[in-house]
């Protein structure tokens, strides 16, 4: 497989090298247990002959040529992490070259196009994740939902495949996803580099959402949050959760799904997964206790949820917390 690795001027270090180290890593286990696989032929491109990583680090890229075309084509994050900072980013010229280089490669039937964290808001200011499902950081969602309304956004998953497109969530997902294309060409081998880089799966962002900073990115949003925390033990009314916070159902449920991708129910299973997963890391408490301080009535709907949400179980759950 022939992977070009997209650099820019502020690319995140870790996701640069992490991307690379998973397809190092995978050449010498080729090697070593004679897979009878070709070795990934990874080059680290750009718009530029060089550029400086986000710790200022030099970065020295392969020329492109007119050989054959990627079969993968790889954006990591860039390492500006907040709205303020990203927004002027993703008007620099480099950043607006690399998108038509994206485009470019988009022409060649046979090329995919992968992306994470970060980088999935230079893929998406190509437009071509325009009407295609996607993930990004989680903390940015309310900012990529306001650039590009038309990509279908579900910042809970790890990893998202659309079409030619693939795309993954926050910072050290960057080994999710190179690890997802490991997996492409050999699920023996990727399952080799994980046990020696001594990677778990992880199938969803879910479980390391803060959910106070993505409240806080709207006054409305945050009246409710606040609301919604001190009424996680009732049965979820949307009537009272309007009139708690000044405001009408709809233009909450308007405001809600703006903002967070959610409904204000889906809102609230997220904050109650977030209670139930904190009491079961941090008490002793069964789960028919937990499921009745979090607003169910039985033990039954929680797990389920718990599942879907997280990809874990319970037991799982007491065992093991987000690094």
């Amino acid at each position: 497989m022939r992977c070009e690795v997209i650099a820019l001027d502020g690319i995140f270090d870790t996701g640069l090298s992490t991307v690379l180290d998973v397809f190092t890593t995978a050449n010498e286990l080729i090697g070593l247990f004679d897979l009878g696989i070709p070795p990934f032929d990874v080059s680290v491109v750009g718009v530029r002959r060089r550029v400086r990583t986000a710790q200022g680090l030099s970065v020295p890229l392969t020329i492109r040529t007119a050989g054959a075309p990627a079969d993968w084509v790889v954006v990591p994050a860039l390492g500006f992490r907040t709205p303020e900072a990203l927004e002027p980013v993703l008007a620099r010229p480099d950043v607006r070259a690399a998108s038509a280089l994206l485009r470019e490669h988009a022409n060649r039937p046979n090329t995919r196009i992968a992306a994470a964290c970060i980088g999935t808001f230079v893929l998406a200011e190509s437009g071509l994740l325009t009407d295609q499902n996607a993930t990004t950081t989680w903390w940015l969602g309310s900012l990529f939902r306001q650039r590009y309304p038309r990509v279908r956004l579900n910042e809970s998953h790890m990893i998202v495949a659309s079409g030619r497109f693939v795309t993954a969530g926050a910072a050290l997902s960057h080994v999710d996803l190179a690890m997802w294309l490991v997996r492409q060409v050999s699920p023996e081998l990727a399952s080799l580099v994980a046990r020696y880089l001594i990677v778990d799966t992880r199938p969803a962002q879910s479980a390391y959402v803060v959910m106070d900073h993505l409240a806080h990115a709207d006054p409305l949003v945050e009246r409710f949050e606040h609301w919604a925390r001190d009424h996680l033990g009732d049965g979820f009314s949307l009537d009272q959760a309007a009139r708690a916070t000044g405001t009408t159902k709809r233009t909450l449920a308007r405001r809600l799904h703006k903002v967070l991708g959610k409904s204000p129910l889906s809102y609230v299973q997220d904050l109650r997964v977030e209670r139930a997963v904190h009491l079961l890391r941090t008490s002793d408490r069964t789960l028919d206790e937990i499921a009745s301080l979090v607003g169910y009535a039985d033990s039954v709907t929680l797990r389920t949820l718990l599942r879907r949400r997280l990809g874990r179980g319970v037991r799982e759950i007491r065992e093991h917390s987000p690094a």
